[in-house]
């Protein structure tokens, strides 16, 4: 199982797994909808080294997918990208449905229908359904495409607990409990502004939230986040690398792949490439890489290793 490099379509943002929400605790409007029954235990408080989700196998949409891949951080996810009229769809939901109930949460199953999400399905790269692809930890991993009997499925799903066991993703799914682990929301009028996809209100509402309390945490992030959506919604992936890659020293095309980057899930790329060009030059240069770096360690969180290694290099760069 590998990583693809991707590009990621705007609004969708694999670096999304710094966050420890669970989809259980996302904000209304944006949880996974329960697709048919799940399996799992019963309601109440989720027992230790659990996480609270709907169900075991639900419905995603675009608005959602972000709250998806921050619960990769605790269970492996399972991504089936399909159409409602594909009757082979249909069938692999079944087992994967089957698997899950049987592994007890330890996998969830999150169904996209491409042709209501497309942009998930550029995200994968998918050229046909069913396709079926991991999330663990935000990083997407391939699995298969097409139908394949139970057996063969249960085969990639042990590998697929095998990588995450590896990466520490080892909690259990508990289904019931979600609404009332469900915390306040900070911000729902930057959030609901962001799932309709009218980030300049958003950003407004933030800026107004630490013009008022300037130590608000959450609206330093959620402004980061918004910055960094709109930044990269109708950048053209292609052409931004062919920049930075005919010129070492391209501010500007640096600082635009680097957020392609991070939104792509790759996080240690896009510090390393800024880090890397802050270097080669000076003056104003060195500033605009400053402040962009600052603002991608407030995406990602202060207290990520990543940041915490790269937030080191950056004083070591510029003292």
């Amino acid at each position: 199982m590998t990583t693809p490099q991707d590009s990621t379509p705007q609004g969708l943002d694999l670096s999304a797994a710094r966050s420890t929400r669970t989809a259980a605790e996302a904000p209304a409007g944006t949880r996974p909808d329960v697709a048919g029954a799940g399996g799992g235990a019963s309601g109440g408080q989720p027992p230790e080294n659990t996480v609270a989700v709907p169900s075991l196998v639900f419905d995603v949409n675009e608005e959602a997918f972000n709250d998806l891949v921050a619960l990769s951080n605790d269970v492996p996810v399972v991504v089936s990208l399909l159409t409602e009229w594909s009757e082979p769809s249909k069938d692999m939901t079944a087992i994967l449905e089957s698997i899950a109930t049987s592994l007890e949460g330890r996998i969830v199953v999150a169904l996209v229908d491409i042709e209501k999400s497309p942009r998930v399905a550029q995200l994968f790269q998918a050229q046909s359904v069913p396709t079926f692809v991991a999330i663990v930890k935000g990083q997407p991993i391939p699995l298969f495409q097409g139908t394949m009997a139970e057996p063969q499925v249960r085969e990639y799903v042990s590998q697929l607990l095998q990588v995450a066991a590896q990466a520490g993703v080892t909690k259990t799914a508990f289904v019931g409990g979600a609404e009332e682990a469900a915390p306040a929301v900070a911000h729902p009028e930057a959030l609901a502004a962001m799932e309709a996809g009218d980030l300049d209100t958003a950003a407004e509402v933030y800026r107004k939230a630490l013009a008022e309390a300037p130590a608000d945490a959450e609206a330093k992030v959620g402004l980061a986040r918004v910055g960094l959506l709109s930044r990269v919604k109708d950048m053209d992936a292609t052409a931004v690398r062919a920049a930075a890659a005919e010129d070492s020293k391209n501010v500007a095309a640096a600082l635009d792949v680097a957020d392609l980057d991070l939104a792509g899930g790759h996080v240690e790329d896009a510090f390393n490439r800024l880090l890397t060009v802050l270097t080669l030059v000076a003056g104003e240069d060195r500033e605009s890489l400053r402040v962009r770096l600052l603002e991608l360690f407030d995406v990602v969180g202060a207290e990520d290793p990543r940041v915490v290694k790269a937030r080191a290099r950056l004083m070591r760069a510029l003292f």
